[in-house]
């Protein structure tokens, strides 16, 4: 099954305008921008016929090109990754048969999370969607409490049925649980990480559906299909020693440098 990644990246985001082209450092001292480091994490991936950039900015195009990704012009009406993802693959033929959204503030995303994405798409006959999610440790799970607690909102927690389709995903730390854990201890809290893929049917049909109420409360895309009967897989994966966050916020940036200093990223 040929498989497209694209990395959508927009310029004025509404928490953090201009975030693909902020600079992070690695462990060696070396600055690369964001988009540049999401571009890299996705042409680890195995079993991947194409990666581009998608975008709608002249200025994250240049950089793009400037550091040798294929781009995507994309429209400025795109409202988030998927429905950009939709239109990239339709300007390249639409013809790939699984297309994966890694999100350009994911840079920490291991290659196996992607792989294992594709892999349990390709098993699930009856999923339109899936994407991955990771059992949060306390110190995964305090990050996520802290970031509520001081009015930021950080990373997203999904809950799941017993043949791992989706029930929800919330900005809020959901599920509730009084007990507090220690660092490495594992909780029942599953952290969402921000990877999609898709059968081009699905991709296709989202644009088309107007948005719902839980995406405009939540701000979660992937909410849609959710609200217009879809499967959304959820597949488990391991984080086998990496520490993951996304760039959500500002105040993210050390917390991604310190990450990557302490796993010698460079």
């Amino acid at each position: 099954m040929s498989v497209l990644i694209a990395i959508p990246a927009r310029y004025a985001s509404t928490r953090y305008p201009g975030k693909p082209l902020v600079p992070l450092t690695g462990a060696s001292g070396n600055a690369m921008t964001l988009i540049e480091r999401s571009w890299r994490a996705a042409c680890s991936v195995s079993g991947v016929d194409k990666v581009v950039v998608a975008t709608d900015d002249d200025r994250i195009r240049d950089v793009a090109e400037g550091f040798g990704a294929e781009v995507v012009m994309t429209s400025e009406s795109c409202g988030n990754g998927t429905e950009r993802c939709a239109e990239a693959h339709t300007a390249l033929g639409a013809g790939y048969e699984i297309v994966v959204n890694l999100q350009g503030d994911a840079p920490l995303t291991p290659h196996w999370f992607v792989e294992d994405l594709i892999a349990g798409l390709r098993a699930a006959p009856d999923a339109g969607v899936a994407t991955p999610v990771l059992r949060c440790d306390g110190d995964a799970l305090n990050s996520l409490l802290n970031d509520r607690k001081n009015g930021r909102v950080g990373g997203t927690t999904a809950v799941f049925a017993t043949d791992h389709s989706a029930m929800y995903f919330s900005k809020e730390v959901v599920p509730f649980t009084a007990e507090t854990f220690a660092g490495t201890e594992p909780t029942p809290v599953f952290h969402h990480v921000g990877v999609y893929a898709y059968r081009p049917d699905a991709l296709s049909a989202y644009p088309t559906w107007p948005v719902g109420p839980l995406e405009q409360l939540e701000g979660l895309e992937q909410l849609r299909f959710m609200e217009n009967g879809r499967k959304v897989l959820c597949v488990e994966v391991e984080a086998k020693g990496r520490q993951f966050w996304e760039l959500n916020n500002p105040q993210d940036v050390p917390k991604l440098e310190e990450m990557m200093a302490a796993m010698g990223l460079d």
